[in-house]
């Protein structure tokens, strides 16, 4: 080796001289081969300066400066680099022997250290031929380096980064939920009571702009509903008001609400304990943990939830009949609802090498509530010759199960290439549910004696839900300045459901005919495929995207043997954003998109829903999808330190609107004298159209106060067509939301959050894709309690305001205690007004006013530093090789 060695170093020394030859004015000549004899050897050990103990994954680069031919400019390069070994060593090999370099070293938590060094040839003993004394100089030792701690850099990194309240991205808003103070121990439903631009009733269900947007969980269609997520897991909420061609056109036109779980990948371990108590006296317990050691991270989180929710409602109904004449009714309820629902989830993600990643978890949802409630009915006939005056009541016991399995396995791979990577993925979910409600009715003439025998009714049902997906992506940067993206989808959806309603006395009999014994199944399935490609220049950039879905629904009523069906072979969303940066703390952007709303099994189900024999509710399986063109114009300034400003002018038209309807027919479970009742299903409208402006500020007032604030101002139009009584209908309407943050001495903080909605029509449907709240019925909605069609009424104003409390103490402040108040002045309530030429209904409903929660918080974990910089630096690692591999080509 040796004898090779030194003859590579003369080849050198001459190739050197001839060089320099080459660069002397007038030579003619260009610079030589000799720049490739590569012989230098940089070696030495990293030291901690306190202990001088060895310092492993530090990060050590040698770069040199070098003339770009391109660029016709010099630039700084990596030629080599290497992470220390566990004796804090590192060794950086085949070096060219000439020119000056840079050495840089970096490691979490110490000060970063750059110095120049370089060969030091002995090229006087070279030329008296005593190459081996030059031979010394081409290995050189750069002996035991010290580092010194960064006690600031240290305490960044040992403590978590606390996210602001709410990002505001081009294409997205952020809400970092572990800031939000009045959710903890609640579920997804109490964040989203926080969450700018969206609206959330008593029951949970959530508005976008005044429409159901799509639940995503994770960036995938979930079957969970919002109130079988604990808020405890949730890491943020990004709102996507108008979603590109890469995400699902179906639910899109609303917009989406993705929920991003809490994953951790920190070094080390970590986690954290939690308990809540209610001023119910109502457990929660749950927790979290997270590892991380080589290649593997392994996460779970656990949450139960012991819940008791009370309600109030009433209902004012006046019933137009041209052979009975005018008859009133009232009732007024307090469904009590009790049960637990218990969630878990585990998971890990297996570092294959630097660049492909496998994730495989896995969900589960259990719970359980119960239902008890009596609804007091009088009623009051007038205008025929008998007038006829009553009161009655109904009372009812349900019980309500659910069941929910998910898994996922996903696949990651980094190209070498920055940006560039491929992903592909595969998710199910399994969902079951059953019921059993009891019920008793009566009516009595004013005096108490008995006008009709004692209605015993017992409902049986249930449904499986299985929802599979199937999908990969493909990001490729073209350049700094090109990006194109595609990918393809595949979703399949099967479900069953029964339904029997059994009168048990006064004459027992089997399961009633069909049209009360219900079976229904359907399937339907979706495939897509997208393309996008962006491109920037200078302050202009624009991204274009066209989205193919060919999708199918077949449904089947078994008891009937009645069929339906759906099919588009195919349908084109097309996608565009345009952005123009006016300075660099403004923009303005113009986007358009083209949305489909599939509907959900809820507006599906054609079997009627007793819980309120005068007032059922019922699917309709022939619903069609409803087709969305959605139109934004948006500005966003940044100014002062931490204070953004955001305003968007908004339209949107939907053709074929799913939409609420209540229609007057015979209660076929428990007809009593031909008695009929409002029966609440779903129809397809003709078209509607809103448009508005909305403006959302954060705005940081002084060290210890921040304030976000949001205001939707918007006009809605909806044209009934060929509703049978409907009518179309138009209302101004605006919504504001409100949410102050407080930064006390010693460790305390305050949340104040409050919104109101004006006068508005009716939101024309629940949340799509499992985004509903509470569950409807089964947990305590009962009476008349549903939210009708936007084609025959609307809502009444409403606000609420709640409160939380916190206090941090501990080291490092590991610990917390949460209070909080809902609804602090008992003012949040739902209320509706309905009419038509045939009935006129108005309905309030108010549910858990003034609920107190107390909540504990303990962070727990050991950070492992190397850890940390080994998988940190492993991207640095990628470029130095790539850039090496770069200097080859």
């Amino acid at each position: 080796m040796f004898p090779k060695k030194l003859i590579a170093l003369i080849t050198a020394v001459l190739f050197f001289s001839l060089s320099m030859n080459a660069q002397m004015p007038g030579s003619g000549r260009t610079q030589g081969a000799g720049q490739n004899m590569n012989l230098g050897h940089f070696y030495g050990k990293l030291i901690e300066a306190s202990n001088n103990k060895p310092l492993e994954a530090a990060s050590v680069q040698l770069i040199q400066s070098k003339f770009d031919t391109v660029v016709k400019k010099r630039k700084d390069v990596v030629i080599g680099g290497m992470l220390t070994n566990k004796k804090g060593e590192f060794s950086i090999e085949n070096l060219p022997i000439m020119g000056s370099f840079k050495l840089k070293i970096t490691a979490i938590g110490y000060k970063s250290i750059e110095q120049k060094v370089n060969f030091d040839l002995n090229m006087g003993a070279a030329k008296n031929g005593d190459f081996s004394s030059m031979l010394n100089g081409v290995d050189k030792d750069l002996g035991n380096i010290k580092m010194e701690t960064d006690a600031q850099q240290l305490q960044n990194v040992t403590v978590t980064a606390k996210a602001p309240l709410l990002e505001m991205k081009i294409d997205r808003k952020v809400f970092n939920v572990e800031k939000n103070l009045t959710s903890v121990g609640g579920t997804a439903v109490d964040v989203m009571k926080n969450v700018p631009s969206v609206n959330v009733d008593i029951d949970g269900n959530v508005t976008l702009r005044n429409a159901a947007p799509q639940i995503f969980v994770d960036g995938r269609p979930t079957t969970l509903t919002l109130d079988q997520i604990p808020a405890d897991a949730i890491a943020s909420v990004e709102i996507i008001t108008n979603p590109s061609a890469k995400f699902d056109a179906s639910g899109g036109g609303a917009g989406i609400l993705n929920i991003v779980l809490k994953k951790n990948r920190k070094a080390g371990y970590n986690g954290n304990v939690r308990a809540s108590i209610d001023s119910r006296g109502k457990p929660g317990l749950g927790g979290d943990f997270n590892v991380k050691q080589g290649k593997v991270n392994f996460f779970a989180s656990s949450q139960m939830g012991i819940r008791k929710s009370i309600s109030t409602v009433s209902t004012e109904q006046t019933s137009i009949s041209a052979t009975k004449g005018t008859a009133h009714s009232s009732q007024n309820n307090g469904p009590v609802n009790n049960g637990f629902f218990a969630f878990g989830r585990l998971g890990m993600d297996y570092f294959i090498d630097n660049r492909n990643t496998i994730t495989i978890g896995g969900n589960i949802v259990r719970g359980r509530f119960k239902t008890a409630d009596v609804i007091n009915i009088s009623r009051d006939t007038v205008n025929i010759p008998v007038p006829v005056t009553d009161n009655g009541y109904q009372s009812s016991n349900t019980v309500f199960n659910f069941h929910n399995y998910g898994s996922t396995l996903s696949f990651k791979h980094n190209f070498a290439k920055a940006g560039k990577e491929w992903t592909a993925d595969a998710n199910y979910n399994y969902s079951k549910n059953d019921n059993q409600a009891d019920i008793q009715s009566q009516y009595f003439y004013s005096a108490n004696n008995p006008k009709t025998p004692l209605v015993v009714q017992q409902t049986l049902g249930g449904g499986v839900t299985k929802f599979a997906t199937v999908q990969t992506d493909f990001v490729n940067p073209i350049s700094d300045k090109k990006k194109l993206e595609m990918g393809l989808r595949s979703a399949f959806r099967d479900y069953s459901s029964f339904n029997n309603n059994i009168i048990v006395s006064p004459v027992p009999t089997p399961p009633l005919p069909s049209v009360i014994t219900t079976k229904y199944q359907f399937n339907d399935a979706v495939y897509a495929a997208y393309t996008t490609f962006s491109q920037q220049f200078k302050k202009f950039s624009y991204q274009l995207g066209l989205r193919a879905e060919s999708s199918n629904y077949k449904g089947e009523l078994l008891t009937t043997g009645q069929k339906f069906s759906t099919n588009y072979p195919l349908s084109l969303f097309p996608s565009t954003f345009f952005t123009y940066k006016l300075t660099d703390k403004q923009d303005l952007q113009l986007n358009y998109s083209r949305k489909i709303n599939r509907p959900n099994f809820f507006q599906l189900l054609p079997y009627l829903d007793n819980s309120d024999p005068l007032n059922l509710s019922k699917g309709n399986p022939a619903l069609k999808p409803e087709f969305t063109t959605l139109i934004e114009l948006a500005y966003q300034k940044t100014y002062g330190k931490s204070n953004t400003f955001l305003a968007t002018v908004y339209l949107r038209n939907t053709n074929g609107l799913i939409s609420r309807y209540q229609y007057r027919d015979t209660n076929k479970i428990a007809a009593q004298n031909g008695d009929t009742v409002l029966i609440n299903s779903y129809v397809n409208a003709n078209t509607s159209y809103t448009y508005g402006l909305e403006l959302i500020g954060k705005n940081k007032i002084n060290s210890w106060w921040d304030i976000t604030t949001n205001l939707n101002l918007f006009h809605a139009t909806l044209k009934a067509g060929d509703i049978t009584k409907g009518v179309s209908n138009n209302q101004f309407s605006w919504f504001g939301k409100l949410n102050n943050n407080f930064k006390l001495p010693k460790n305390y903080s305050i949340q104040l959050s409050g919104d109101y909605q004006a006068k508005t029509i009716l939101p024309p449907s629940s949340s799509g894709g499992g985004g509903g709240g509470r569950g409807g019925g089964f947990m305590g909605g009962g009476g008349f309690g549903q939210t009708v069609v936007g084609t025959q009424g609307y809502t009444r104003p409403n606000y609420g305001v709640d409160i939380a409390i916190k206090k941090e103490f501990l080291k490092n402040n590991a610990a917390s205690l949460t209070l909080q108040m809902s609804d602090i002045f008992r003012t949040k309530r739902s209320a509706s007004h309905s009419e038509s030429d045939i009935f006129v209904q108005d309905i309030e409903r108010r549910r858990d006013p003034q609920l107190v929660r107390l909540n504990f918080n303990w962070r727990f974990g050991k950070f492992d530093v190397s850890l940390f910089k080994r998988k940190n630096l492993k991207g640095e690692m990628e470029n130095m090789q790539n850039s090496q591999q770069g200097m080859g080509q």
